[in-house]
C-alpha cells in the first residue's frame, strides 16, 4: 500500500505524536508498505529517511513560547503538489489542526481518502491557558477536519463521545499498542532506586510533558507522603517553576529508550494529573512495567486503568482524594504488588502489531468508502 502521512510535528520533536507514529512507520516498514511522511521543517539536522519512510518537510516558523514546536506556513496548493506526485491509496493525518487542515483539503480535490488520527485535545488546551477566545475557534477547526476526514479514529471511548457530541460523523475507536518488551518489570533496576530512594523509600513517579495543561503542579499534595520519594521525569516549559514549587522532588529531565523503561519500571506507583489526555501512553507503559497507577478520573485514563485493581481514578480536581490514594498504595505492600500484577496483565497483548493491524482494516475501509468529501473543500487555496 501507498500511504502518506501528514504529520503536524516529528523528529526530531518527540511528544506523544511523534512516538506514535514512529511505531506505526516501523509497523509499515515491516509490511514493506511505501510511506511519505509531510511534516513542518526544523532547526537541526533531521534524517531524510525515517523508518523506511521518505520524509519532505515544509516551511515552518515557531510556536511562540515553544521554540522546538514548528508550525508549517504555507497553503494548500503546496501540499496538493506532493500528495499528486506521490498518489497514495490513502492519507494519515496524524493530530491534524494546521498543516492537516491544509492537506485534508488537498487530499478531497485529488479524490484521495483520509483517515484522521484525533490525538491533541487542541480546545481544551486553549482554554487551560485561559485562552478562552481560541476554544470555540479550535473546535470549529476540529470539526471541520475531521467532518470532511473519510474517517476519524479517537484512542479513548472518552474522545469518541466528544468528537460525536460535535456533531463529527464516522467516528471509530482505535487505541495505541505498547511495547511490552521494553517496558517490562524485569527492568527494575535497584541501582537507580538506591541513588534517588536509599533505606527502602517507596518512589511515586510522573512522566511526561512538564507543560501547564498536564498540571504537574498538583503533584505537591504528594511531596511529603511519609518514606516516599516523588521523581519527575520529562522536561519542558515549565521546569524550572515546577523545581521551585517541588524542591523535594527529583527531576531527571528527558529520558527515552532503554533509561525510561528503566526508570518506569523502578517505580512503585505512577501518577498523572492531567485532565486533557486524549489517551494517556504513559500510562500504558507504566502498567506493562508493572506498576499501578493513580490517574484522574476523566479522558483517556478511565478507559486504561481499572479503578480499584490496577490502580485507582480521583475525581477530577480533588487533590485530597489523589493523595489518599497514593497513600493506601504506598502503604500497603500486598495490594500495591495485587494492583501491580492485574496491570501487568491488563496490557499484554496490545502489542503494536495488534494496533498496526487494526489500522490497515480502518485504512481499507476508508479506501472502500472513496471519497466523502463537501464538494466546497475541493479548492486549492
Amino acid at each position: 500500500m501507498k500511504i502518506a502521512i501528514i504529520a503536524e510535528s516529528f523528529l526530531p520533536e518527540m511528544n506523544g505524536v511523534t512516538h506514535s507514529l514512529l511505531k506505526i512507520l516501523q509497523y509499515l516498514d515491516a509490511r514493506g508498505d511505501d510511506v511519505l511522511v509531510i511534516a513542518p521543517s526544523t532547526l537541526h539536522d533531521a534524517p531524510a529517511v525515517v523508518e523506511g519512510a521518505t520524509v519532505r518537510r515544509l516551511p515552518a516558523i515557531p510556536l511562540t513560547g515553544y521554540r522546538n514546536i514548528r508550525i508549517a506556513v504555507g497553503g494548500v496548493r503546496r501540499v496538493k503538489v506532493l500528495l499528486a506526485e506521490f498518489n497514495p491509496d490513502v492519507v494519515h493525518l496524524a493530530s491534524p489542526f494546521v498543516l492537516g487542515w491544509r492537506a485534508v483539503r488537498a487530499a478531497a480535490a485529488l479524490r484521495i481518502p483520509t483517515v484522521a488520527i484525533y490525538q491533541t485535545d487542541v480546545p481544551g488546551y486553549a482554554a487551560k491557558y485561559g485562552l478562552t477566545y481560541l476554544e470555540n475557534w479550535a473546535w470549529q477547526r476540529v470539526e471541520r477536519i475531521h467532518t470532511a476526514a473519510t474517517t476519524t479514529l479517537a484512542p479513548s471511548s472518552d474522545s469518541v463521545n466528544k468528537l460525536r457530541g460535535h456533531g463529527i460523523p464516522r467516528v471509530q475507536l482505535w487505541r495505541r499498542g505498547v511495547d511490552t518488551d521494553r517496558f517490562h518489570p524485569s527492568k527494575r533496576s535497584g541501582q537507580f532506586r538506591a541513588a534517588v530512594a536509599p533505606d527502602g523509600t517507596k518512589i511515586i513517579g510522573y512522566v511526561g510533558r512538564l507543560a501547564l495543561e498536564k498540571q504537574v503542579q498538583d503533584l505537591a499534595v504528594l511531596a511529603d507522603i511519609p518514606d516516599s520519594q516523588l521523581v519527575i521525569v520529562g522536561d519542558g516549559p515549565q521546569r524550572a517553576a515546577l523545581e521551585a514549587a517541588l524542591p523535594q522532588a527529583h527531576f531527571t529531565g528527558f529520558l527515552g529508550g532503554a533509561d525510561l523503561a528503566t526508570v518506569m519500571a523502578s517505580f512503585d506507583l505512577f501518577v498523572h494529573p492531567g485532565e486533557l489526555e486524549a489517551f494517556c501512553q504513559t500510562i500504558q507503559e507504566a502498567m506493562a512495567s508493572g506498576v499501578p497507577v493513580v490517574a484522574t478520573g476523566r479522558g483517556g485514563p478511565v478507559d486504561l486503568v481499572d479503578s480499584s485493581r490496577t490502580g485507582w481514578l480521583y475525581t477530577p480536581g480533588n487533590l485530597h482524594e489523589l493523595r489518599a490514594y497514593a497513600m493506601d498504595l504506598i502503604g500497603d505492600d500486598a495490594k500495591r504488588a495485587a494492583f501491580a500484577s492485574a496491570a501487568f496483565d491488563q496490557v499484554q497483548g496490545r502489542s503494536w502489531t495488534v494496533v498496526g493491524d487494526q489500522l490497515m482494516e480502518h485504512y481499507r475501509h476508508a479506501i472502500a468508502a472513496g471519497s466523502a468529501m463537501p464538494a466546497e473543500l475541493r479548492g486549492t487555496k
